[in-house]
């Protein structure tokens, strides 16, 4: 599945194997000065994640690592709006229990993408910023990835209230949507498989099971 492996270099960030790593061991968040980030549920939704994010990775290695990051990602992230968001069209194609497996699928690959980028980053803060209100219950988080040997990077947290309460549902990076290039990837493979939801979900439960036994 090489479209899952091929990016640009500002996709390093934003995907990560097809997914982000925004925070790693080392990173600090940066909100002391930010009263109106701090008070406002949206950005402290932000926040809340990436203080348990950084906790998972510097207490963790490996598979745990894994396991606590799917934790905060089933914790703060809507994951099932952004995997509904990334298959697109086909989610419409897709039967209940094909819904059902690449949800659960494309949450073990969206953990595991985590986990694997956070060990290339040292020293950056994340410092959250303004938040913009979008109207329905659509908020974005403003904040800077801030790096100790180049500019400051522009991350933008999108997050939503699907019926659970406030989720952080896509992430910005440099404006590339980790949901648009995921759905780019998936649709892609989809197309040169047949058209079949069906290839997908067995290749993201293959990489899963290969992911598990080599564990």
């Amino acid at each position: 599945m090489s479209s899952f492996v091929r990016r640009r270099s500002v996709l390093r960030f934003a995907i990560g194997g097809g997914a982000i790593a925004l925070i790693g061991p080392g990173f600090a968040v940066m909100t002391a000065k930010q009263a109106v980030a701090e008070q406002d549920p949206a950005g402290q939704l932000v926040q809340r994640a990436a203080d348990q994010v950084i906790e998972v990775a510097k207490a963790n290695a490996g598979a745990a690592r894994e396991a606590g990051i799917r934790r905060v990602l089933e914790a703060h992230f809507d994951l099932a709006y952004m995997g509904r968001s990334t298959l697109g069209n086909y989610w419409n194609q897709a039967t209940p229990e094909q819904r059902e497996r690449f949800l659960k699928a494309s949450a073990s690959a969206e953990a595991r993408a985590y986990a694997e980028r956070f060990g290339q980053y040292r020293g950056q803060t994340l410092s959250v910023g303004r938040i913009n209100t979008r109207g329905n219950g659509v908020f974005t988080v403003e904040s800077k990835l801030n790096q100790s040997n180049s500019d400051p990077v522009a991350v933008q947290w999108e997050v939503r209230n699907e019926g659970q309460g406030l989720r952080i549902v896509d992430v910005k990076t440099e404006g590339v949507s980790m949901i648009m290039t995921r759905r780019a990837d998936y649709v892609s493979y989809i197309r040169k498989h047949g058209g079949q939801v069906e290839s997908l979900i067995e290749e993201l439960e293959a990489r899963a099971k290969q992911r598990t036994t080599q564990q």
